[in-house]
């Protein structure tokens, strides 16, 4: 729940929760971790590791934030994600958990993440979501998440939480959250060096180098990736280094060190109509407009660079791309206050550089933010039952500055002439407490809240011009938005095989400095009135565990939106803007399994059905001298597929003289989707196939001490896909003033990407 001035109730709420799991000292710790730090199911992931992030020393305990009892979580492992095949992207790793779609994004290796559906309507950032690597949090504190700095080879882990979260995450993680986990010096104990070469000019080279010496752990993994790309002017190169480092003075005592930074330098092909998809899906012979073969995007740049007459450019033409820089610094301090008590307190710098002259407009700032959090975690008893509690206060603000250009036409990204200059600083400031109580040896019950208050003041100054000159248009903000959101979960387990597991959680979405200066005309302007996204969700599900090798999942979700932040385009080249639906429902079931069902054999499954409607949502159109309002509750909500599966089988052989070669074909479905919001066009659905061999093998007798060899054929029967879709505004006929119908849609450009057809990478790893 949102609310301008919290309750008598709330605040005791607060209180006592925060109080109880200090309250007592005669601690039990050894019957709290048996009785209550209870795992989720890991559907593929490396059972036994308990965390996602902390770089502390063996035997050290997790804190409830890494490893929290009643969530929806998925575990995913190097085994035949990261380990055995070339990981391009983080997306086609995270399709291993179920409730995970994953968009093409700006940029060949840009990805935009949803859980839920909940960002599945965004083409550029990922929101809706908070993003975690080894316990420090990547989310900027305007809700903004970038993959483009995320190389999977780096990872030994990701979880992906699905649902509400905003009691353990606070503001933004109305989705979920993603919590990824690098290797540790432990892990690695030497160094590795890698190389993947594949098609359309891709070329990857990394080297991971860690260990361990008394009191110090490190870990550093540094990569090099480029390639042409599969569509004209699509080409990248992109550069990442990643430290994670750790210092024990004292076994009570751990400092860590979080250090990140990443470079792209991307080309950006035209997104296309439906139409355009269907003639020209990679956007081939689309050089030069004067030449350009059917079906390429065209996107007409102004030839003053300020109003008038426009000229149609290709992306090349245009110089279209993005020239951004990602950099992190962090650290954190952990103290033992005594056996059954941990103290953390971390700080960290991140700062987000873009420079991003495409279509229409060219985009250039700085995003220079802090992030602080301290928490307490106390392992004791409660009114008599084993306990862990968690306390924690966050502050996180972010400075925005960002101006926006006029395009000009050739002579590679020519600006033209200012038309936004945005000032903003977003600062959020929250406490949240959670309790985990083991009721009994089968029951766990966890209650948790936050409550946070984000505040965004800034102005926009916006530029119009003319024949006679330029207008200046100022809008500013002063807003403050307050939100709470409690959490309780329930967890059975009558005996080791099965869980049962009970959730009602809630979570909220600010909307951001930039939404609030966007116009529905896709411009620089005033957009302040939005409001806070609300969800209240509910989960039911079961995991069971017969054997060793047999993991099943099952959950059911069903969550009540208010006031949905949903994103779309008004035309080609432009802004998207953002509005708030009034009411939303989102419901369906997640299914996984993982089922090693005979000698070698495995096979794995992540299933999706996510039904996500508009429950009270009017929507007004203008064109001409016409308006109308249409009702669009009942519709679908755009850019969410109703069902997706990945499915996979392999063989690994396990012993004698051809144990390490292995294989595996898998099969990624996704349904289509509707485009906009009278759901009259649809993106089609499709099913592409990826086959996978790979060997890994210890050599004895020489300097190296292990070898991997992989090579995937991906997309197998040259599926033409779309892999991105951008929503597209309803519009009216400023004739008729009728509801242009789906033919117009079809044709309007800025909306669609396809997906790779087929291509082939291999590579190797050597470990010394």
């Amino acid at each position: 729940m949102s609310l301008h001035t919290p309750s008598n109730i709330t605040r005791r709420a607060i209180l006592v929760l925060a109080a109880l799991p200090l309250a007592s000292a005669d601690a039990r710790a050894q019957a709290a971790d048996d009785g209550v730090t209870l795992p989720e199911l890991s559907v593929v992931g490396e059972p036994g590791r308990s965390g996602f992030g902390v770089a502390s020393p063996q035997g050290s305990a997790p804190s409830v934030i890494e490893q929290p009892v009643g969530q929806v979580v998925t575990q995913i492992g190097r085994d035949g994600t990261v380990g055995d095949r070339p990981a391009t992207t983080i997306g086609s790793v995270l399709l291993n958990s179920p409730g995970v779609t994953v968009r093409q994004g700006n940029g060949a290796r840009d990805v935009v993440i949803s859980i839920r559906g909940n960002n599945a309507r965004s083409t550029g950032v990922t929101k809706n979501m908070v993003v975690l690597e080894d316990g420090f949090i990547l989310t900027q504190p305007d809700g903004a998440s970038r993959f483009d700095l995320v190389d999977p080879r780096a990872y030994s882990r990701i979880d992906v939480f699905r649902g509400p979260q905003s009691a353990l995450f606070g503001n933004y993680a109305t989705g979920g959250a993603l919590a990824f986990r690098t290797r540790t010096g432990r892990e690695i104990d030497g160094y590795e060096i890698g190389t993947d070469a594949g098609s359309f000019g891709y070329l990857s080279n990394s080297f991971t180098v860690g260990g361990v010496s008394g009191p110090v752990e490190i870990s550093l993994y540094v990569s090099d990736a480029r390639g042409n790309g599969y569509q004209e002017d699509s080409s990248y190169d992109t550069q990442t280094i990643n430290l994670l480092a750790s210092y024990t003075p004292t076994p009570d005592n751990r400092f860590t060190l979080k250090v990140i930074n990443n470079q792209v330098n991307a080309d950006l092909p035209a997104r296309s109509s439906l139409d355009q998809f269907g003639i020209n899906p990679y956007q081939r012979g689309c050089a030069a407009a004067a030449t350009a073969a059917p079906g390429c995007t065209l996107t007409n740049l102004r030839i003053n660079g300020a109003y008038g007459a426009t000229v149609p450019v290709t992306a090349d033409e245009g110089g279209f791309g993005r020239k951004d820089r990602r950099t992190i610094v962090a650290a954190r301090w952990e103290h033992d206050i005594d056996a059954q008590t941990t103290w953390r307190t971390q700080l960290g710098f991140d700062e987000r550089n873009f420079n991003q002259p495409f279509y229409t407009t060219s985009s250039r700032g700085s995003y220079p933010s802090w992030n602080f959090l301290t928490d307490l975690t106390r392992r004791g008893d409660l009114f008599g039952l084993p306990a862990v509690g968690y306390v924690a206060l966050a502050y996180n603000t972010i400075d925005n500055h960002i101006t926006t250009y006029n395009r000009a036409p050739y002579g590679g990204p020519t600006l033209g002439a200012l038309i936004g200059d945005q000032e903003a600083v977003q600062s959020n400031l929250g406490g949240r407490a959670r309790t985990e109580v083991a009721l009994s040896d089968r029951w766990t019950g966890v209650l948790g809240i936050s409550a946070e208050n984000t505040t965004i003041t800034g102005r926009n100054v916006a530029y119009a011009y003319s024949a006679s000159g330029r207008t200046t248009t100022v809008a500013t903000t002063d807003r403050s938005f307050l939100n709470v959101a409690p959490e309780l979960a329930l967890v059975y387990r009558p005996n080791a095989a099965w869980a049962f597991r009970g959730r009602a959680a809630t979570g909220y979405t600010t909307p951001a400095a930039s939404n609030l200066f966007i116009t529905t005309a896709g411009l620089p302007g005033n957009n302040t009135q939005l409001q806070t996204q609300e969800n209240l969700g509910f989960d039911l599900g079961a995991d069971w565990t017969p054997t060793e090798t047999l993991r099943l999942s099952l959950t059911g979700f069903y969550e009540f939106f208010r006031n949905e932040l949903v994103s779309q385009s008004p035309g080609a080249g432009l802004l998207s803007y953002t509005f708030n639906a009034p009411a939303s429902e989102h419901r369906g079931i997640e299914f996984a399994a993982d089922w090693a069902f005979s000698h070698g054999w495995r096979a794995v499954a992540a299933y999706t059905f996510d039904d996500q409607i508009y429950t009270k949502y009017t929507e007004q159109l203008s064109a001409g001298t016409f308006t109308d309002r249409f009702d669009r509750a009942g519709n679908a909500i755009p850019g969410v597929p109703a069902h997706q599966l990945l499915a996979r089988i392999g063989y690994d052989q396990p012993t004698g003289p051809l144990a390490g070669l292995g294989a595996y074909v898998e099969a990624v479905v996704q349904d289509g989707f509707f485009i906009d919001n009278a759901n009259q066009l649809k993106a089609p659905g499709y099913t592409v196939v990826n086959a996978n061999v790979h060997y890994a093998a210890d050599l004895a007798g020489g300097y190296a001490k292990r070898i991997s060899l992989y090579a995937e054929v991906r997309n197998v029967f040259d599926e033409t896909y779309v892999s991105s879709a951008q929503n597209i505004a309803n519009s009216l006929n400023a004739t008729s003033g009728l509801q242009n119908g789906a033919a117009i849609l079809a044709a309007t450009t800025g909306s669609v990407f396809a997906g790779a057809p087929r291509n082939v990478v291999a590579g190797m790893k050597l470990s010394f």
